[in-house]
């Protein structure tokens, strides 16, 4: 599986179909499934993305939780059983639900965020708003990676 990296801003069509980005769609080409899987994000108002074999992961993560962990229900509850797998249509376009959208305030008009192994979709003054947090926090931290 390719990475998801950078950002696309692209429109709501009249019947609510947004073209996923192509390089996001080539990051899923190997998947055994077609399309994404979307889920409300239950860290910022936006919509996370990903692949089923991404999915699958997360599902085999939450089986290393204790099975009466109070996180393991709350967990659960956002990551699947709110998860939306969605198909591409032929020209690569997916149909977000109206609650995902809601929760993220998008209207007509949406960003796709690479996150590397995953991606988000925000309203685009939000992201500009978070990504303007996060650079302030990243200058004032100055991470460094050892790689």
């Amino acid at each position: 599986m390719s990475l998801f990296l950078s950002s696309y801003e692209n429109r709501l069509d009249n019947k609510g179909r947004i073209s996923v980005p192509a390089s996001f769609r080539a990051a899923v080409a190997g998947d055994n499934f077609a399309g994404v899987v979307l889920y409300r994000s239950f860290t910022n108002n936006c919509i996370e993305g990903l692949s089923m074999s991404r999915m699958a992961a997360l599902a085999s993560a939450t089986d290393k939780m204790g099975v009466f962990d109070g996180t393991l229900d709350d967990m659960t509850a956002m990551l699947f059983a709110d998860a939306r797998p969605l198909s591409f249509d032929v020209t690569g376009r997916i149909v977000i639900p109206s609650d995902l959208l809601a929760h993220a305030g998008i209207t007509d008009t949406a960003v796709f965020v690479g996150r590397g192994n995953s991606f988000q979709i925000w309203n685009p003054a939000a992201f500009r708003k978070m990504q303007d947090g996060a650079l302030g926090r990243l200058r004032q931290n100055r991470p460094d990676f050892k790689i």
